[in-house]
C-alpha cells in the first residue's frame, strides 16, 4: 500500500527582486538579503528585545560581510593559480590587480 504524502505549502508567497546596474552586488548587499533571511525582526516586539535584535543584526550583516570578501580573495587566488598554471600569465596578472 502507497501512502500519500501531505505536505503544507505556505500560500502567502512574497517575491522581493533586487538588481543593478552595470555591476554586481558587493558584499554588504548580499550580507544584507541573507541576514534578513536568517533574522526577522517583528515590530511588535517589546522594544528592548528589538533593538536587541537590530542590533545583532547589523553584526551578523558585518561578519557576513567579511566573510563573503574573504571567500572573494580566496576564489581570485584560486582563479589566478589556474590560469598561471594554464600558460595565462598576462591574464592571471591582471586578475591579481583587481
Amino acid at each position: 500500500m502507497i501512502k500519500a504524502l501531505e505536505v503544507d505549502i505556505p500560500t502567502d508567497y512574497k517575491v522581493l527582486v533586487e538588481t543593478t546596474h552595470e555591476r554586481g552586488f558587493t558584499p554588504e548587499e548580499v550580507a544584507e538579503r541573507c541576514a534578513d533571511k536568517i533574522i526577522q525582526i517583528s515590530e511588535d516586539s517589546h522594544p528592548g528585545i528589538r533593538d536587541q535584535a537590530y542590533a545583532f543584526r547589523q553584526h551578523i550583516v558585518k561578519v557576513l560581510a567579511f566573510y563573503m570578501r574573504e571567500a572573494i580573495k580566496s576564489d581570485r587566488t584560486t582563479t589566478y593559480n589556474t590560469l598561471s598554471k594554464a600558460g595565462y600569465k598576462e591574464l592571471a596578472e591582471q586578475l591579481r590587480r583587481l
